[in-house]
């Protein structure tokens, strides 16, 4: 075997002992790896939009956010308004409608009191009450009514 190939299967007991004495090192290589690879920018979308990029949330990135954060507010804005607009309608709907119930019941009302009241200003009636009553001077007239008649 060639010496290079016996150095790479049998490490070399002076690289155990760089490594060994700078662990400082090696964590300083370890963080600095992280740092190159790790970046706190979104990778840029594909260009193409399909139904998997819309589902898996691909087209929610940071910069896409940022430039529509306008535009989300306002939907948010319209949404709140557009459920308080129906609430309140379904407030006054229901306010109609128990007005609406109360009016029946008054329009019944007026009918049943107007009905009794006709019904006791008949003639007839008002008679069968004098009739009952004897102490009242009020009688039927026996003769028909005539026209007086004044020059003017």
């Amino acid at each position: 075997m060639t010496e290079d190939k016996i150095k790479d299967i049998i490490p070399d007991d002076s690289e155990e002992l760089n490594e060994q004495e700078n662990p400082e090192n090696k964590l300083k290589d370890t963080l600095q790896k992280i740092k190159d690879t790790a970046s706190e920018e979104d990778p840029h979308p594909s260009s193409q939009l399909n139904l998997r990029t819309i589902l898996g949330g691909d087209m929610l990135t940071t910069q896409v956010v940022r430039s529509q954060i306008w535009l989300f507010i306002l939907i948010v804005a319209f949404t709140i308004v557009y459920v308080a607009f129906r609430y309140q309608c379904q407030q006054d709907l229901l306010n109609i409608d128990r007005l609406e119930n109360q009016l029946k019941d008054a329009k019944f009302k007026a009918l049943s009191s107007s009905s009794t009241l006709t019904e006791k200003c008949r003639e007839s009636h008002v008679l069968d009450i004098l009739k009952q009553n004897k102490d009242s001077l009020l009688h039927q007239a026996d003769q028909p009514p005539y026209i007086i008649q004044v020059p003017e």
